[in-house]
């Protein structure tokens, strides 16, 4: 009964290498205040990559058990992840025509003023807000128009309820982005932010990347999700597609 109230597995997938990431390598290498994308950040697609990583892991993922492939597909609305989550499903990841259910919630963080701006835009064209950012610091700032990551994890903490009321003993995949996975990893476990702002200093979320969490019936009171793996990038070694990370450089870039 304990388990009525928890998905049997909870997979938090970062979408594939998308356009948008490669426009902001080009950037940094350029030392460029802009990144250089004529679309909004909603319709950024995959990279010839991004759609690679993604055959890849539903490649990985459909050759195991059929009791091992997700029930429920989750997405944030965003062209990149749910294309990540259609490739995914369309080479075995999970049933044929499995349904992907939009969930505006699992959207990625907003920049408000700070969208599309590199490290060096911030300081040359938006001042003020690289100082408030350093005041404050990336868990609590809010630049105009945008979000913190507090304000991504209170939408974020309503996504958990949603899942816990209707996929309760499922398993669910979540398709998202960078900074989802990295608040859901808060909310689950119950970090604070100098435990959630540690783990991304030690590493980016990979594209591609799984993130893990089974249920545990002996977790905590009356059982709970538990971290399984963390940002693991093997279904993409395995077929030799390329890893790529999104370095913590660009403030204001879209991931």
């Amino acid at each position: 009964m304990q388990s009525l109230h928890w998905p049997s597995q909870l997979i938090i997938v970062r979408h594939g290498q998308s356009a948008g990431n490669v426009a902001r390598d080009a950037a940094m290498e350029a030392q460029a205040d802009r990144i250089a994308l004529s679309v909004r950040d909603a319709d950024v697609p995959l990279s010839k990559l991004g759609r690679d990583q993604a055959r890849a892991l539903g490649h990985w993922i459909g050759s195991g058990a059929e009791d091992e492939r997700p029930e429920i597909l989750l997405s944030s609305p965003y062209l990149r992840a749910f294309q990540t989550a259609q490739l995914f499903r369309d080479v075995g990841g999970a049933r044929c025509g499995e349904k992907i259910c939009f969930d505006e919630r699992l959207r990625e963080k907003e920049f408000g003023i700070l969208d599309g701006l590199t490290t060096r835009g911030i300081h040359s064209l938006e001042p003020a807000q690289a100082d408030f950012r350093r005041m404050l610091g990336k868990f609590y700032h809010r630049s105009p128009g945008g979000e913190s990551w507090c304000d991504v994890i209170l939408r974020l903490r309503s996504v958990m309820d949603t899942i816990s009321l209707h996929y309760a003993g499922r398993r669910v995949m979540i398709f998202t982005h960078q900074v989802v996975v990295l608040c859901m990893r808060y909310i689950i476990e119950g970090l604070d932010e100098a435990g959630i702002l540690e783990i991304d200093r030690a590493g980016d979320v990979a594209n591609c990347a799984i993130t893990d969490f089974r249920y545990d019936p002996a977790h905590g009171d009356s059982g709970g999700l538990v971290l399984h793996r963390y940002n693991v990038t093997a279904p993409l070694e395995e077929e030799a597609t390329p890893v790529t990370r999104e370095p913590d450089a660009i403030a204001g870039a879209r991931g």
